[in-house]
């Protein structure tokens, strides 16, 4: 099985555990005079088994990904950590764009000329400048992993 395979399987089967949880919780009780709509007990059964494949995927996704490398010298595990923290600079630098350039206030300015005038405190235009290296480093670090999945076998 491919790495992109068990990643796959494993969306699935978190997925069907809250399908799953959401049916237990509204069979869990019953009126009196009613059946419920299923047998709560029956779904904790399968609930359970589910969740114990989702364990065994989620350790050999894990395994897989701590020793897979996308380039020499880099894991999978390297390259999600370097995606995830480039997604959040880059967050933080277009939110600072935004604030900079008045787009928190909905982009008004001065309505009459006794307002107080507002002032950028940083430089929007290499804020933005940054904001795409980032979302381009993004796109490189996401094509590794993407590759790396489809690429390298499951360690079971």
């Amino acid at each position: 099985m491919k790495l992109a395979e068990a990643l796959a399987e494993r969306a699935d089967a978190t997925r069907r555990v809250e399908q799953l949880r959401s049916r237990i919780v509204g069979s869990a009780r019953y009126q009196e005079g009613e059946e419920p709509a299923e047998n709560a007990a029956e779904l904790l059964v399968e609930v359970g088994h589910v969740l114990d494949r989702l364990e065994v995927l989620i350790r050999a996704i894990n395994r897989t990904n701590t020793t897979a490398e996308v380039e020499p010298g880099t894991t999978v595990t390297d390259a999600l950590a370097r995606r995830d923290t480039l997604r959040l600079r880059h967050s933080v630098v277009t939110s600072s764009a935004d604030a900079a350039a008045g787009r928190e206030h909905g982009g008004f300015g001065r309505q009459l000329r006794s307002e107080l005038k507002m002032f950028s405190a940083l430089p929007v235009a290499d804020l933005r400048s940054q904001a795409d290296v980032l979302a381009r480093d993004i796109r490189a670090v996401d094509v590794l992993i993407q590759r790396a999945n489809w690429e390298v076998d499951l360690i079971e």
